[in-house]
């Protein structure tokens, strides 16, 4: 016997922002949660599995019309059709009290009870399924305590959408333990919640499959299911299956001190390769960082929007549709003695001096903030309510902007030290 453990589908999740970015393959970013069920769905079929769990979070909150609904119930029905039957588990997002609409589901789905911890036996299958699902969005105590012990002669399965004792970037929903889990006496534990792929544990098996499709660029690497392996009434083995279709890519790149513009964008082209290669044919959404101590700092800051569609240039080359670069970040800093410059009487470095304690400390930037009302009010609609102008009117906005001022003057100081400048 094999079963397909999913959770955290998040299906037609918003993506919202992605307008932004020039290029960006809007259609098919939103589109990749309904695809990646889709996949789910053929691997189900195509390995004959006995039934198929999602352990919550099928949907990723109220949906905005009924097309969400229809689409799942579309792929429930080709389950159907091959005999599958599928158990759900309600999340933190798609808890009962955020799901206002609902639709008729095929009779292949089974969903387990919100309101105390359920026992579903499938029919023909020597299994019990134990579990319970979230009436509200914020649960706090722990479900697992109050599960029933395992059933005799079966396969037993707990279901449950937890967070454990914690895991980075989630809340703490369902919070249970290993030594609870354990002391069911069940043979799998079939978890939801994170979207990190993880195997707890062993004795017995405790999974998070991780999300079926990564959403943003903090959800990157291969995203899939669990195949679940049954032989002789225990979990013989477990199996990912990837079954993304878009990979989310975070490329790291660190210039060299000596490194030129041009062999940074070589470095950077041959991350793009790697991540595209890694992807095996997906859709690649990479970002690119570059960072460390550089000569090329200077150039690179100066026109940071010539680098960036540099950067976009090498992608469309090397993968055309199927690599998109989003953000590229310029994280590199002066190889210059920062601590000379402290005492330097060049007015550059006086500028740049006075620009980092204005970015350093609050009251100078809620100073400065105010002494260019006067400016502000002088300037024309358009330019009034530019969000590029918005740190004219916020403090806490004035900061990055300063930085970005240090580094254009690190630059031209370069520029004048390369030149011998006194």
């Amino acid at each position: 016997m094999l079963f397909v453990h999913a959770s955290d589908i998040h299906l037609d999740s918003p993506l919202v922002g992605l307008e932004a970015y020039d290029g960006c393959p809007t259609h098919a970013l939103r589109a990749a949660t309904r695809r990646a069920l889709a996949k789910l769905v053929d691997v189900a079929i195509d390995e004959q599995a006995s039934f198929v769990l999602v352990a919550g979070d099928l949907y990723d909150g109220a949906w905005k019309d009924y097309s969400t609904g229809l689409y799942f119930v579309a792929q429930a029905r080709k389950l159907r059709e091959a005999g599958i039957p599928m158990v759900l588990l309600r999340g933190n997002h798609d808890a009962e009290s955020q799901i206002a609409k609902h639709l008729k589901l095929p009779d292949n789905v089974r969903e387990l009870s919100t309101r105390s911890p359920e026992t579903l036996r499938l029919e023909g299958l020597d299994v019990a399924i134990h579990g319970q699902g979230f009436a509200v969005r914020d649960v706090r105590e722990d479900l697992a305590r109050s599960y029933p012990r395992a059933v005799s002669g079966a396969i037993n399965i707990g279901m449950l959408h937890t967070a454990l004792g914690g895991r980075e970037g989630h809340e703490t929903y369902a919070p249970t333990t290993l030594p609870v889990l354990a002391d069911k006496g069940y043979d799998y534990w079939a978890l939801g919640h994170v979207h990190r792929r993880e195997v707890v544990s062993r004795e017995p098996f405790v999974v998070y499959p991780g999300n079926i499709q990564g959403r943003h660029i903090r959800e990157t690497g291969p995203k899939g299911v669990t195949l679940v392996t049954v032989e002789g009434g225990r979990v013989q083995g477990i199996e990912h299956r990837d079954i993304d279709v878009v990979r989310w890519a975070d490329c790291a790149v660190e210039a060299g001190l000596d490194d030129s513009v041009a062999t940074i964008l070589e470095r950077v082209e041959r991350e793009l390769e790697a991540a595209s290669r890694a992807a095996e044919e997906r859709l690649v959404a990479a970002r690119v960082t570059v960072t460390g101590a550089s000569g090329a700092h200077g150039e690179i800051v100066r026109d940071a929007e010539k680098f960036a569609a540099e950067v976009r240039a090498r992608a469309i080359d090397l993968g055309g549709d199927a690599l998109w670069v989003g953000d590229v970040r310029v994280e590199t800093r002066s190889p210059l003695d920062m601590s000379a410059l402290a005492s330097s009487t060049d007015p550059l470095a006086l500028l740049l001096r006075a620009a980092d304690r204005a970015a350093s400390d609050e009251q100078t930037a809620r100073e400065l903030t105010e002494s260019l009302g006067d400016l502000a009010a002088k300037l024309p609609d358009e330019l009034r309510h530019d969000p590029a102008f918005a740190f004219l009117d916020d403090p806490k906005q004035l900061p990055a902007v300063l930085r970005d001022v240090e580094d254009l003057l690190v630059a031209l100081l370069m520029d004048k030290e390369g030149a011998g400048a006194p």
